[in-house]
């Protein structure tokens, strides 16, 4: 409950550091509402502020009346009528101006129309959600072989910890009630505002909760079963879709466009965490968005036409005006299956190995499985045809026996050490498979196309250029015992001990294998085909294409545990030409040929 409450009290934090924001913007918009009011005469605003279902243009009716034909009414010949007592109405509303502290007062604009529950529904939740249940059964993809014991699972090596997702889903929330508060009217007054933001925010807690503590996934961290979906993600998703309904859809799409940029990267950060699979962040986005649908529907039909004050801008998007866009994308990456890196040369002297045939191990070859690829990507259009952007994405490749080869050099490692004047001396060896597949990220910009179809339907394309980093996959070793003397005779004579246990105890951990690539320079296109779905989303189907040139490297280093484990067998190699210290190596340089085909969710505007 601490917990919880500490969050409302940096909730109402951030919404106060957007109130000084707000409503310098909502004393502006008054302003030049001001303005544009006075610059018409009384006779015309009281003609302009109607409903829409009631004008009826006279103007065209005493045209037809008139028998003329190919010329159109002048304004000062348009007269719009409405009846005395909604015009009465109309002309008694008047938009708050400056903070509005009226939290429980209930407001209604005459002029706006109301909505029904299936205009708040446009379903695009329920794709998401699935979309991420389908990530789930295709975990292999983001997370290693977690049936091995010495396996861990993590998306990225690299130990990245950071708080602020515990902040940011707030965010788009905490702006709302800041834009609010600072005047700004968006389509709601306060007691609408609070009670659909109140029934999206039960819907949503029941449906993570709900599916959270039955289906029971382990987190990646292993630190609790109830990963799936993501809490923070579905907050902050629910939030951006609260600052949408509110003000993306009613005054500026950027509102979304912001909010949404928001809520994917909570989700993103919650990965780079390690405490949530990317199917869990997929599924929590898709809970987020349904629920607040949901909720701002059932209020629909609470309130009906009370408490509204402002209609959406634009209820279907048209691609032929708005191209522009920001979107989530999922995707299936198809190239190249596998890679083959030449033996590695373990450049052993004559001393040690009289056939020299063996100092060469045989190639490295790395079966890849299909990858999973997720991603966003925003552009925006200059015109209907041409505008600039940028993608970022994630492409997790596993890798076929991996972790097979793990345990078999595993055991490879222990017969070495199974000599009999060791016995009793070694408390622990283990391999840990540290990555068992191939995780790439790339961020991309450049210019893209769109060719619309219809006001519905668009064709676009893209020509990108951007930057590609790959993380490694390795297998670290550890070595648990006691620290030998090496006994020299023992190499001739075998009746000699070849190992003295001295009694010290030592602890060796060292890089075991290890297969990385080049950051490097790539080059993208694809082709894609967008559909205008309802209130701003859109959904995409895409066939991108990657190229790059990256040079692959393998470091073996099997006997590194011997420096600590007996220094005089390691001074001994050493003088022999064999640092145990080094790793053996081998690399070539190989052309990547990558598609990506898959589905985004996007916020045109």
């Amino acid at each position: 409950m601490v917990r919880i409450n500490n969050y409302f009290v940096h909730l109402f934090i951030i919404a106060l550091l957007a109130v000084g924001i707000s409503a310098q913007a909502g004393n502006t918009l008054c302003a030049e509402a001001d303005v544009s009011n006075d610059s018409l005469p009384q006779s015309e605003v009281e003609k302009i502020v109607l409903t829409p279902e009631e004008i009826v243009v006279q103007g065209e009716m005493e045209q037809q009346e008139a028998g003329t034909e190919g010329e159109s009414a002048s304004l000062s010949h348009l007269s719009l009528s409405v009846p005395d007592d909604e015009k009465t109405s109309s002309e008694s509303y008047q938009p708050h101006r400056g903070m509005d502290w009226r939290m429980f007062k209930s407001v209604t604009n005459p002029a706006t129309k109301s909505y029904t529950f299936w205009q708040d529904q446009t379903w695009v939740g329920i794709p998401v959600f699935f979309a991420g249940l389908i990530a789930k059964g295709e975990k292999e993809a983001f997370r290693q072989n977690y049936k091995n014991p010495n396996t861990k699972i993590r998306l990225i090596k690299y130990n990245f910890h950071s708080e602020i997702d515990n902040y940011t889903q707030y965010v788009p929330l905490a702006l709302t009630i800041g834009l609010h508060l600072g005047g700004v009217e968006g389509r709601s007054d306060w007691p609408r505002f609070w009670a659909s933001s109140a029934m999206s925010a039960a819907i949503m807690a029941g449906l993570v909760n709900g599916i959270k503590y039955t289906a029971s996934e382990m987190r990646p961290d292993g630190s609790t079963r109830n990963s799936w979906p993501s809490g923070h993600t579905a907050t902050a998703f629910m939030a951006a879709t609260i600052l949408h309904k509110e003000y993306g859809l009613t005054r500026s799409p950027w509102y979304s466009v912001g909010a949404y940029t928001l809520a994917t990267a909570t989700g993103v950060m919650r990965v780079l965490n390690n405490r949530h699979w990317i199917s869990d962040v997929l599924s929590g986005a898709g809970i987020g968005i349904l629920s607040v649908e949901l909720g701002y529907g059932i209020c629909d039909l609470l309130f009906k036409g009370r408490g509204l004050l402002r209609n959406d801008l634009n209820f279907y998007p048209d691609l032929r005006a708005n191209p522009s866009f920001f979107s989530i994308s999922m995707g299936i990456g198809l190239g190249n299956r596998n890679l083959t890196l030449p033996g590695i040369e373990y450049n052993f002297p004559k001393e040690l190995v009289e056939d020299q045939s063996e100092s060469v191990s045989p190639p490295l070859e790395l079966k890849f499985r299909m990858a999973t690829a997720v991603g966003a990507e925003a552009a925006y259009f200059f015109n209907p045809y041409v505008g600039v952007g940028g993608r970022l994405r994630v492409k997790s490749t596993p890798i076929n026996g991996w972790s097979a080869f793990a345990m078999s050099d595993h055991a490879d490692l222990k017969e070495f050490l199974s000599d009999p004047s060791m016995a009793n001396t070694i408390q622990n060896i283990q391999l840990t498979i540290e990555s068992d597949h191939i995780t790439e990220f790339a961020g991309d910009a450049g210019v893209y196309f769109s060719l619309p179809l219809s006001s519905r339907f668009a064709l676009g394309s893209k020509l990108l250029v951007g930057r590609s980093i790959m993380d490694d996959i390795d297998v670290n070793a550890a070595y648990d015992g006691q620290q030998l003397q090496f006994n020299i005779d023992g190499l001739d004579d075998p009746n000699a001990q070849m190992f003295t246990p001295t009694g010290a105890m030592v602890s060796s951990k060292w890089d075991y294998i290890n297969v990385s690539a080049s950051n490097s320079m790539k080059f993208g296109t694809g082709i894609s085909l967008t559909y205008a779905h309802r209130n701003s989303f859109s959904w995409r189907v895409f066939c991108d294409y990657d190229f790059s040139r990256k040079t692959f490297k393998a470091e073996y280093n099997p006997m590194k545990f011997l420096k600590d484990l007996s220094p005089d067998m390691a001074d001994l190699l050493n003088t022999l030409g064999v640092d145990v210290t080094q790793s053996f190596t081998s690399s070539m340089r190989k052309s990547l040929h990558q598609w990506v085909l898959g589905g985004a969710l996007c916020v045109s505007f």
